[in-house]
């Protein structure tokens, strides 16, 4: 069993919580959790870097001048990556980076990726959190108070429009729903903050 402490906006401990590493399948799959960072890495990439190849530079593909007599070195045509002007060899061409998987295996790295926050102590659970409006100096007094100074992914039971806005603006904290969660999201924060609400959904779900 794993204790999570569940403090309230001041810092102070209100409750523990007890996890069971069962619920998240016993052990770490490090070769599936690995894949789905792949994944969530290469899901990022935009692919729309492109150059034009030699067929795309406007041209004529006519031989500059005939093979032999003239004694210059051969040439082809203008177009050519190595003249002025020309295409550029091995041109780079719009590509889709993206890679899938299947829906078990994505959940079973995100209870993977959630068991390793567990076991390292990295995850903390709020009693409540919400604004009546944004406020990002309280948010960044509620997080100082909870030792959090690090990357950090706050996790919520439904999407807060108040809470994402009082988070944006602070530097390495990111704000998701719990239904949003996935192993790449995880494992690029070093800490996870918990919603009560969110914590106990989680468990339950």
């Amino acid at each position: 069993m794993i204790d999570v402490t569940v403090y309230n906006k001041d810092g102070q401990q209100v409750d523990t919580i007890s996890v069971s590493e069962e619920s998240f399948g016993g052990e770490v799959r490090y070769p599936l959790l690995k894949q789905a960072i792949v994944m969530y890495h290469a899901n990022k990439r935009v692919g729309t870097a492109a150059t034009k190849s030699r067929g795309m530079v406007a041209g004529s593909s006519k031989k500059l001048f005939r093979q032999k007599g003239t004694g210059n070195a051969r040439v082809g045509n203008m177009r050519t990556h190595k003249r002025v002007g020309g295409g550029v060899a091995f041109a780079k061409s719009v590509r889709d980076f993206g890679k899938k998987m299947p829906k078990k295996q994505r959940n079973i790295a995100c209870k993977s990726a959630l068991l390793a926050k567990l076991q390292s102590g990295s995850v903390s659970v709020i009693d409540e959190l919400s604004f009546s409006e944004p406020k990002t100096k309280e948010m960044a007094g509620i997080l100082k108070n909870l030792n959090i100074d690090r990357s950090c992914l706050v996790t919520l039971g439904d999407y807060d429009t108040n809470v994402y806005k009082s988070a944006r603006n602070i530097q390495k904290i990111d704000v998701a729903a719990l239904k949003d969660l996935n192993a790449g999201e995880i494992c690029n924060k070093q800490k996870l903050l918990f919603t009560k609400e969110a914590f106990d959904k989680l468990l339950n779900g």
